[in-house]
């Protein structure tokens, strides 16, 4: 059982009864009680599909689904030191190359009846374990719209929420936060019961299969899902998600971001969950305005993702296979040095 419990108080994260970043403002915004994460959707995958497998090669070496998450392992204590509190990451991945329609690798965590893979299940558990030393949370994705085919029917997909959630409860996971699939609203997923208009199902199905089943505040798994707007999350999702996970990847300006947090906040069916964003590719950290500073301004967190473009080195990126873990590159060092500032550690 881990000894670090996440938990929302409010429109408030807490952990181990106490808000994050507990009494700190910076230029007059509250920071208690936000949740700053980074992408790391790729942390635990493997690629079964010989054909690209070896696309992710390291320069010393073959590709290793271990040697990458001992490498995202052993840089957590470095990411803590500079403010960050979780790491998203998805057991159907993201893609490596950061966008991309065609994806032809195998990188899903389930079995096409919905079981957790054993090799997946080893990554996750130790993942889990070291975040815990660390005092941090998983946000953890289960569906990826290019990699959902590979789950049969429907029946897969509820056999996956519902034996991911009796993987996490079985361990005492009460770091994790459970998002069921990744932008949901993009109509890439296989099975409409991942899709927005459904997810709701999924949500409900997750949260009653661990009530009363952790030691926790609520008692149970804390369960969201993350959508890429920039409309409102819809009405049914706002009705029973725990979190709000929206991503900033299509919100181009700051503005946009104040606006999207406001417009889900004055939604029919919110009820005071905490917004933080798990995905956001505008950078300009330098800049006296930028997406990350706006979503601070309306009190959500907010969340790194960085991937690999073209004719970058191996340092860039958080998601582009191989990863290099580290705070190697330019855009990492200036999105954790501004996390340090503003969260004061």
């Amino acid at each position: 059982m881990t000894t670090t419990i996440l938990s929302i108080d409010g429109d408030r994260f807490h952990i181990n009864g106490a808000p994050t970043y507990a009494g700190r403002r910076w230029r007059g915004i509250r920071i208690e009680g936000l949740l700053f994460n980074s992408r790391m959707a790729n942390a635990v995958v493997d690629d079964e599909n010989p054909a690209t497998r070896g696309a992710w090669s390291y320069a010393d070496g073959d590709w290793s689904a271990e040697r990458n998450t001992r490498a995202l392992i052993a840089a957590l204590p470095d990411y803590r030191r500079h403010g960050l509190l979780a790491i998203a990451l998805n057991l159907s991945g993201g893609s490596p190359q950061g966008y991309s329609w065609h994806q032809p690798w195998h990188i899903c965590g389930f079995t096409a009846d919905g079981q957790l893979k054993p090799g997946y299940a080893a990554r996750l558990d130790a993942l889990v374990a070291a975040a815990d030393a660390q005092g941090m949370a998983l946000i953890l994705g289960l569906f990826y719209g290019r990699q959902s085919q590979r789950l049969r029917d429907e029946d897969a997909v509820r056999a996956a929420v519902t034996g991911t959630v009796d993987w996490l409860v079985g361990r005492g996971a009460r770091n994790v936060l459970l998002e069921i699939g990744n932008e949901v609203d993009l109509p890439v997923f296989a099975h409409p019961v991942i899709g927005a208009e459904r997810c709701h199902e999924l949500i409900g199905l997750a949260q009653a299969r661990s009530a009363g089943r952790l030691a926790t505040p609520s008692g149970r798994l804390l369960v969201g899902t993350s959508l890429v707007g920039p409309a409102a999350p819809p009405d049914s999702i706002l009705a029973c998600a725990d979190i709000l996970l929206p991503h900033g990847n299509r919100i181009d300006t700051p503005d946009g971001i104040r606006l999207h947090v406001l417009r889900t906040r004055t939604g029919a069916g919110y009820r005071g969950q905490p917004i933080t964003f798990n995905e956001d590719d505008h950078y300009a950290f330098d800049a006296a305005d930028n997406n990350m500073l706006a979503a601070i301004d309306s009190g959500a967190g907010w969340g790194f993702f960085d991937y690999r473009r073209i004719r970058e080195r191996f340092e860039d990126g958080f998601q582009s296979l191989p990863v290099d873990w580290s705070i190697g590159s330019a855009r990492k060092r200036a999105f954790f040095g501004l996390l340090k500032e503003v969260t004061g550690l």
